[in-house]
């Protein structure tokens, strides 16, 4: 059984912020929006970087997405979107579709301290701020909050070492790898084009199984 997953379609009606998330060996930074879900405020965590050195987050920030998906979502009514379970898309696989194949290469972080000058905080930034300033929709790909309105990992949700993500075939108690659950961000910009932003922690191993464990685990 997978975590529950799938995308909001939505207007941005505060933020974005930069929180931090203390976990036991590392400080992870996230940029939170409040989304305008069906009438309801959600919460919205895309993570942006991390303070250890031995697991950064690498990114795609792309301000000329083409892929077919676009034409999907932006027919696609606003609200919340199931995909728990599907094995296609528009759910998504960086490594099992070929989503990623016109973004470029993945850009390494630096470890973080906090500041909003560096990157990709600050572009993000900027394209989230005229998102909202512009009434223009967004696309967030995650995980469900389990309790209240809200999605979080935001960012590749597969290949990760160790036995706290190992996907354990009807084990959902922790946040495990899985397949066809990748998260990100999409913005329709004003010119009708899109922008579109994927991270993966350095960990995360590109080679994974059926369950989305690393295949050299």
């Amino acid at each position: 059984m997978s975590l529950p997953y799938g995308y909001a379609k939505a207007k941005i009606v505060h933020g974005p912020t930069l929180p931090s998330k203390r976990l036991d060996d590392e400080t992870q930074y996230h940029q939170h929006l409040n989304l305008d879900v069906a009438g309801q405020q959600w919460d919205v965590a895309i993570n942006v970087g991390t303070d250890d050195a031995d697991d950064l987050l690498r990114y795609q920030l792309v301000y000329d997405f083409h892929h077919a998906l676009v034409s999907e979502l932006e027919s696609a009514a606003a609200g919340q979107k199931d995909l728990t379970g599907l094995t296609q898309l528009p759910a998504l696989d960086f490594l099992r579709s070929d989503l990623l194949s016109e973004t470029g290469p993945w850009r390494n972080t630096n470890p973080m301290d906090g500041s909003e000058a560096v990157e990709p905080v600050a572009s993000l930034a900027r394209l989230l701020a005229s998102a909202r300033s512009h009434g223009w929709d967004v696309v967030v790909f995650g995980r469900f909050y389990k309790e209240g309105g809200g999605m979080h990992d935001v960012h590749m949700n597969q290949g990760s070492g160790g036995d706290h993500f190992r996907h354990r075939p009807g084990d959902d108690r922790t946040d495990h790898n899985d397949v066809w659950q990748d998260g990100a961000l999409l913005v329709k910009r004003g010119d009708g084009g899109w922008a579109a932003y994927f991270s993966r922690f350095t960990q995360q191993s590109t080679d994974t199984d059926e369950l989305g464990n690393p295949k050299d685990a």
